[in-house]
Formats: C-alpha cells, sequence, structure tokens
C-alpha cells in the first residue's frame, strides 16, 4: 500500500509540474517590448501581447544579442517555450528557437 501512494504522489508531482509548450515571440524587453522595469538589455516573451521578463535564460544565451540578423536587441524572434509566468515573470523551463 505504502508503494502505491508514494508512486501516486510522484506521478501527481510530475503532473503538476510540467508546463505546455506554446510558440511566443522572443526578444530584448527593452529594445523590442518597451519593457522599462529594469535596466539593460534582458530577455523577455511576449504571449498575447504581453511582454514578460524571463528569468531562467539570458540574453547572450544564444549568441551575441546585438548581431543584426539573429541577435536579440535587433530582432524579434519566434520560439516554442515551456515555462510558467509568476510575479509578472516567465519563469522559463525549456526554449526552442523555430527561425
Amino acid at each position: 500500500m505504502k508503494r502505491v501512494v508514494f508512486i501516486l504522489i510522484l506521478l501527481l508531482s510530475f503532473a503538476c509540474s510540467t508546463s505546455e509548450k506554446q510558440t511566443v515571440e522572443l526578444s530584448c524587453g527593452q529594445c523590442k517590448f518597451g519593457l522599462t522595469s529594469q535596466e539593460g538589455c534582458d530577455l523577455a516573451v511576449r504571449i498575447n501581447d504581453k511582454a514578460y521578463f524571463v528569468d531562467g535564460a539570458n540574453i547572450d544565451d544564444f549568441g551575441d544579442a546585438h548581431d543584426e540578423n539573429t541577435g536579440f536587441c535587433e530582432v524579434i524572434r519566434t520560439a516554442e517555450v515551456s515555462g510558467d509566468i509568476e510575479k509578472n515573470r516567465f519563469k522559463i523551463e525549456t526554449i526552442k528557437l523555430k527561425d
């Protein structure tokens, strides 16, 4: 019986912690999305026309943020992400760039 209860608790904890993947816009919050609550360039997502700064990934994790063709301070890119919005920030779990 203890094993069954343990397995059920384990399965429930996995089910509650997984976030659904969604396609979002990913770019610099200050340069491209007009966010002003932080200074400097920081990664942000835009979901349903609302932008959120990202926790769990850095703007330079995907190359030079100021590269004119791919940098997040220069272009808005599309990505498939998973994570949750908490305290008006996006807690990112996974990121896969689509372009």
